[in-house]
């Protein structure tokens, strides 16, 4: 399913604008799951896979953003 948040066409940069990520975690695995980080709060977890041309991916359900460590200083 597409996401419906702006993003750059060319998938070389992260979104940009009022949309960005309520959350970012700097993460060193290319591998990390999301539970929504609250008991009862939270949401189903999901694993999710970081593409390692992005260096991020975001969470589908509560939009919380993982960058690799490799990946922090830039952007």
């Amino acid at each position: 399913m597409p996401s419906e948040k702006p993003q750059d066409l060319d998938g070389a940069g992260a979104p940009t604008g009022i949309y960005d990520a309520p959350e970012t975690e700097v993460v060193a695995a290319w591998r990390v799951s999301c539970d929504g980080s609250g008991p009862g709060l939270g949401h189903p977890r999901v694993w999710l896979s970081i593409p390692k041309d992005r260096g991020f991916v975001e969470c589908g359900y509560c939009d919380k953003r993982f960058v690799h460590e490799d990946f922090a200083d830039k952007g």
